[in-house]
């Protein structure tokens, strides 16, 4: 019996490492079972749409969770599961993805980050909207805090695409879908910008709204610099197209007859209505000084410089609020020039000559009313006729042969008087002037071609 016992001692030793090693091995086993059968579980969902999928098994069954897109996808994904190769059981975890009500997404800019935020209706559109980001506006941070959502309106990929290549068209903002309706805000980067993007929301995807557009857009600037010195006119900034552009050059090109008009205009949407109907007038103010600066900002125009005499700062003054747009604010800082020094009348009559070797006293057709486009030179007589304080001046009015010499003979003398009366309100004495008109009988070149007869149309000024 004690032998029995000594031997039995000995055995049951080695008995538990036999049992261990049955244990490691079957556990082994048993995880190598379940990988499979979780893995083949995951295989069959695997083209399946779903979010948050957690797959495990636990011997051969399969817990198993997911959120689905839908209805349809949640069985189909259940049905998949359960048929695959192996499995007993499932235990059902799915459910659908929350919806959203109302259905929002959005995309704001900060100057060199677009963050695209709110819901996507699957992973594929929210991948393809990051693309389109990061396609559209390149070279900045694109930033995805994007979630998932049920929800979504008709044709949500499409409308939100396109918004995010308006999104690329501000310096900041946003843009945002709630539901079937788009909002706008924010600053445009260029002038254009906001035109451009009004011009983008009406190619919407069908059932798709504007709920507010409140882009602004950069300030539309126009500048003017009339410099003595350098003897110019520079024009900057922007005018709305090349047919406007041409029409505020032949304007300063008629106003400013001594300067050279140095163009650097640029051509762009987004002017203020009324853009020429301001800029005109402002030119016909800086025309009239010696020196001055015209800047129009949007509907604001801002005149400084000098005048040229104490009169022609009164007028200036007294017209802003007549001569402009309604709805337009106008300014004027506008000081008079020092009075230059007295000259005989020899130097007065020379003066006056070289200035209307440059530009002609323009009236309306067959008419005595003073052309806007005259003013500045009109001022620039003015200031010459102050110089000369003792002289008599004769102010001669002449006509083409065009016409009856009577009417003509009519036409001269008072547009002589005409140019008389602007003398008298810049504050000069009647007495000192003449106003003669000589019809077309002084002609200095042929009335047989047009330039000859627009040369004979013209007002002489004679220093006594």
């Amino acid at each position: 019996m004690r032998g029995l016992f000594r031997w039995s001692s000995k055995w049951w030793p080695g008995v538990v490492p036999l049992v261990l090693f049955w244990v490691i091995a079957a556990w082994n086993n048993t995880v190598a079972v379940e990988t499979d059968l979780a893995g083949k579980a995951a295989s069959a969902v695997k083209d399946i749409v779903l979010d948050k999928v957690k797959i495990s098994a636990d011997g051969r069954d399969i817990d198993f969770e997911a959120e689905a897109f839908s209805e349809e996808g949640r069985r189909g994904a259940l049905t998949a599961v359960e048929a695959a190769p192996g499995v007993r059981l499932v235990n059902d975890q799915t459910r659908l993805v929350p919806e959203s009500k109302p259905f929002v997404w959005s995309a704001e800019r900060e100057v060199a980050k677009i963050t695209l935020s709110g819901n996507a209706p699957l992973p594929a559109v929210k991948g393809k909207l990051m693309d389109v980001a990061r396609d559209q506006v390149k070279g900045i941070e694109i930033a995805d805090q994007m979630g998932l959502a049920r929800g979504a309106p008709v044709n949500f990929e499409d409308a939100a695409a396109l918004l995010i290549g308006q999104i690329g068209k501000l310096k900041d903002g946003k843009v945002t879908i709630s539901d079937s309706t788009v909002s706008l805000s924010g600053m445009a980067r260029d002038l254009g910008g906001r035109e451009a993007i009004a011009a983008a929301l009406k190619t919407l995807p069908q059932g798709f709204s504007v709920a507010a557009n409140d882009v602004k857009a950069p300030p539309y600037i126009f500048q003017a610099n009339k410099d003595p010195v350098a003897v110019t006119l520079t024009l900057s900034g922007y005018v709305p197209d090349e047919n406007i552009h041409a029409v505020v050059l032949g304007a300063s090109s008629r106003k400013f007859f001594s300067e050279k008009v140095v163009d650097n205009l640029k051509t762009s949407l987004g002017a203020p209505p009324g853009f020429v109907n301001a800029v005109i007038p402002a030119l016909g103010v800086l025309s009239r000084l010696s020196t001055g600066t015209l800047v129009v900002s949007d509907r604001e125009v801002k005149i400084s410089g000098d005048a040229l005499y104490e009169a022609a700062a009164q007028q200036i003054h007294a017209g802003l609020a007549k001569d402009f747009p309604k709805e337009w604010q106008v300014t004027a800082d506008i000081s008079v020039r020092p009075a230059s020094a007295p000259v005989d009348a020899s130097v007065c009559q020379q003066l006056f000559s070289e200035l209307l070797s440059k530009a002609k006293i323009r009236f309306l057709t067959g008419r005595d009313t003073l052309d806007s486009d005259s003013t500045g030179l009109l001022d620039r007589l003015v200031e010459t006729a102050l110089r000369c304080p003792n002289a008599t001046i004769e102010i001669a009015g002449h006509t083409d042969s065009d016409g009856e010499d009577t009417a003509n003979q009519t036409l001269s003398e008072r547009r002589a008087q005409a140019v008389l009366d602007y003398f008298v309100k810049a504050g000069l004495p009647a007495d000192r002037f003449t106003a003669i008109g000589y019809g077309g009988t002084k002609p200095i070149a042929s009335n047989d071609t047009d330039d000859g007869k627009a040369q004979n149309r013209r007002i002489e000024f004679l220093v006594r």
